[in-house]
């Protein structure tokens, strides 16, 4: 019998243990050293639509918790299609240059186009087609498939290798256990399983979860496991896990805005199989006359691919320092991150001249007990800039920012 509509609401204390089973299995799932996608929002084109609903034992919500936690796959192959829809406005390109360079790009002299931390932030805007292999923690490749052209990602042992086709450049740098672990813990989430990883983390008391129903997802069998915010005030409608029947192993993800319409995040496979890749995907020598730029430990001072970088997520007491004391307002998905840029004003006013009149064309102004402000909206992350340099921002409605700023006077 096919499990539908199992309404199994979880909380926190339920899903607290297999925490760190997710995050230990994580390792071996393309782990994030090669996957190091800039890009913290993906999704799948709708490609991956169910070619049918497969009848499967019941389980709850938590029994499939437990076993995305148990999960131990360390091999796999396969295709995965990748869709962004963040709702930006179009800056006619300008929005890939500020996305490389927020990633730790190089500072536009004598960077390589094959450095992954530039390339892949790619994936935060329109389709991308990635061919991707695992072989445990040590060997990875993923390749991002281009018009007539391709960039490769390879991890084997000690060796990172990033080959742009396209340029015929190169890059290299060396990695001991202690830099993957440090990169796999900072960088954003890149497959079904990196963000099922994350969503289940946001799992507490402010939070739904149930299993509905089963889906078919590149010819696998899977659980469809919901989780849905209980209160009101946040962007976030919906994310859905499509769970392997049988690996326990998160084939698609897809989150949808609670203002409807097409999904902000939908990322899964098209293709996977379970089977150990071929030695040789993982080889890789630098083709005759590519130009090849090695990773400097100068360079790994500053973040870059292959060492311990300065310029990933940092904690909150961290940013706290940067930002004159960040706070978190509110609860579970209706939190809002709140810090003073210590500039003592806000953006420039249309009174500041084609400056002011350009950031307030992509925003909309309010006003309140706090003075006035900018919303700068995405379809999924909003923030609020006031007059005073305040920022407030989260997965929230424009109207919880503005009664977030106004509680803060």
């Amino acid at each position: 019998m096919a499990p539908n509509e199992t309404d199994d609401t979880t909380t926190a204390g339920e899903v607290e243990e297999p925490r760190a089973g997710r995050r230990k299995a994580a390792r071996y799932v393309v782990p994030v050293t090669v996957m190091g996608v800039a890009a913290a929002t993906i999704g799948l084109v709708p490609a991956l639509a169910d070619s049918g609903d497969p009848d499967l034992p019941d389980i709850t919500a938590a029994q499939l918790i437990e076993k995305i936690a148990q999960s131990d796959v360390e091999r796999l192959s396969g295709t995965v299609k990748i869709t962004t829809d963040l709702g930006l406005p179009d800056l006619g390109g300008l929005e890939s240059g500020l996305l490389s360079g927020a990633a730790g790009g190089e500072d536009g002299e004598g960077g390589s186009s094959a450095d992954p931390s530039g390339r892949l932030t790619e994936l935060a805007s329109g389709t991308h087609t990635l061919r991707v292999a695992v072989d445990g923690p040590d060997r990875q490749k993923l390749s991002l498939l281009e018009n007539a052209a391709e960039y490769s990602l390879i991890h084997n042992g000690k060796d990172v290798w990033g080959y742009d086709s396209a340029s015929n450049e190169v890059y290299h740098a060396t990695v001991d256990e202690a830099d993957a672990e440090e990169r796999s813990a900072q960088q954003p989430p890149a497959t079904p399983k990196d963000f099922a990883e994350e969503a289940l983390k946001a799992v507490d008391d402010t939070t739904s979860v149930k299993v509905d129903g089963t889906a078919q997802v590149a010819g696998r069998d899977a659980y469809r496991l919901v989780v849905e915010p209980k209160q009101s005030g946040s962007t976030v409608g919906a994310v859905s896990i499509a769970v392997d029947s049988e690996t326990g192993m998160p084939l698609k993800f897809t989150l949808t805005p609670s203002s409807g319409g097409s999904a902000v995040v939908d990322v899964g496979f098209t293709k996977v199989s379970f089977d150990r890749p071929d030695a040789s995907t993982f080889a890789f020598t630098p083709p005759k006359g590519a130009k090849v730029t090695e990773d400097t430990e100068q360079d790994r001072g500053h973040g870059d691919f292959g060492g311990k970088s300065e310029r990933g997520p940092k904690s909150e007491e961290d940013l706290a320092k940067g930002f004159d004391g960040l706070r978190m307002l509110g609860e579970g998905w209706n939190s809002i991150a709140t810090f003073d840029t210590g500039a003592g004003a806000g953006l420039p006013t249309e009174d500041a001249g084609d400056l002011g009149g350009f950031l307030g064309s992509l925003g909309d102004q309010v006003k309140g007990d706090f003075g006035k402000g900018t919303v700068f909206s995405t379809r999924l992350v909003n923030a609020l800039i006031t007059e005073d340099g305040k920022v407030y921002v989260g997965t929230v409605t424009k109207d919880a920012l503005v009664k977030a700023a106004e509680a803060g006077k």
